[in-house]
């Protein structure tokens, strides 16, 4: 029962060490996305490229902070819980209530899940 036991933590270890990482990426790429609204209009190709890489700054930060937080979860934690707040406080009465949960949300569950990787990897060390 042990080694059953010792398979499922294992298991559980690789879940919650890869979930915010893995969604953290496909966040990135959603992100992403929204840079390709450049490419509409009238401007020139250069203007429009130029406009391009202005909108994928968010992007770049985001990327960043993954890497930062790839073996260090405390800064995944604080960062992406920080990155979540600060937007619905610069978004305020915007945008409709749904656009907070779609772009916060995340944030805020990666950052709980990075938090969790986190304690788990103090309580391992511990004992």
């Amino acid at each position: 029962m042990n080694v059953l036991n010792s398979i499922k933590s294992k298991i559980m270890d690789k879940i919650i060490y890869w979930t915010p990482r893995v969604l953290m990426i496909f966040f990135i790429l959603f992100i992403s996305l929204f840079a390709l609204d450049s490419f509409e209009g009238d401007k020139t190709l250069t203007d429009k490229i130029g406009a391009f890489f202005v909108h994928l700054v968010p992007t770049f930060l985001l990327i960043l902070l993954l890497i930062l937080s790839w073996k260090r979860e405390w800064i995944g934690a604080i960062a992406f819980l920080l990155l979540g707040i600060s937007y619905i406080i610069m978004a305020w009465e915007k945008f409709p209530l749904s656009t907070y949960f779609i772009i916060s949300g995340p944030l805020v569950l990666i950052s709980i899940l990075f938090a969790w990787g986190w304690i788990l990897k103090r309580n391992v060390k511990q004992n």
